[in-house]
């Protein structure tokens, strides 16, 4: 299916772009989520009237997001769970743990932002984890995972 990109999609093209993608995936992804539209002539004209429009507004988001990373870079979300003599921890701490961590912070960011290349953690120890706020922003956050004291 011929698509018109309406903002930025990693891994795929920038705004403007004309691109063939599979039909599923423009269907059932890209224009639900507003990120296409199908490639009609009449569609292709309202790209052009509205391009600086659309230009300006996502030249706003990444400003937000550069905004936003200055805030959350450096950052220390200390998580506090139950772990053996050796450090390894019962269970594990996920990028929702992270999320919520950073949410008691102040600081609100979905699951799906944390970037965990290595998996999940299951050790006691810091750990420096990405958070992407924007295709072209990322912010650097660091997870210390304590061991949770006994309650007697």
């Amino acid at each position: 299916m011929q698509i018109i990109l309406m903002e930025k999609v990693a891994n795929l093209g920038n705004l403007g772009d004309l691109l063939k993608v599979k039909d599923g995936y423009a269907r059932n992804f890209l224009i639900p989520k507003g990120k296409a539209k199908r490639a009609t002539p009449a569609a292709l004209k309202e790209f052009e009237a509205k391009r600086a429009e659309l230009e300006s507004a996502a030249a706003d988001r990444v400003a937000a997001a550069q905004a936003y990373a200055e805030k959350l870079g450096g950052v220390v979300v200390t998580i506090a769970r139950k772990a053996g003599v050796d450090g390894r921890l019962f269970g594990s701490v996920t990028n929702f743990d992270v999320a919520d961590g950073l949410k008691a912070l102040g600081f609100e960011v979905e699951k799906s932002a944390i970037r965990m290349p290595a998996g999940p953690l299951k050790t006691v120890g810091e750990t420096p984890l990405e958070v992407v706020l924007h295709s072209d922003v990322l912010a650097t956050i660091t997870v210390a995972v304590v061991v949770e004291q006994m309650k007697l």
